[in-house]
C-alpha cells in the first residue's frame, strides 16, 4: 500500500451559524510515484478550543471544465 502525504497550498473559509465553517482548499497528495493537486471542499465545526473539526469533504479534480461547471451551477440554484 502506498505511503500518501497530504500538503494544503492554500485555503479559504467562511464561517457561517454560530459554530460552523466551509472550506475551500487546494491540496497536493504526493506519493513514490508522484503528487496529484485537487481542490477540497469542506464542511466542519470549531470545538470549545477553537480548533477546526472537520465533518463532511468533497474532492474535484483540479481541472478548468470541471471547476466551471461547478462554479455555474452553484450559481444558478
Amino acid at each position: 500500500m502506498a505511503n500518501v502525504t497530504f500538503e494544503t497550498v492554500k485555503a479559504e473559509e467562511i464561517k457561517f451559524g454560530r459554530n460552523n465553517f466551509l472550506e475551500v482548499a487546494r491540496k497536493k497528495a504526493t506519493t513514490e510515484q508522484g503528487e496529484n493537486e485537487f481542490i477540497a471542499i469542506s464542511r466542519g465545526f470549531f470545538l470549545p478550543d477553537g480548533t477546526k473539526k472537520f465533518k463532511r469533504s468533497i474532492a474535484i479534480p483540479d481541472e478548468q471544465e470541471i471547476k466551471d461547471f461547478i462554479a455555474k451551477n452553484i450559481a444558478e440554484f
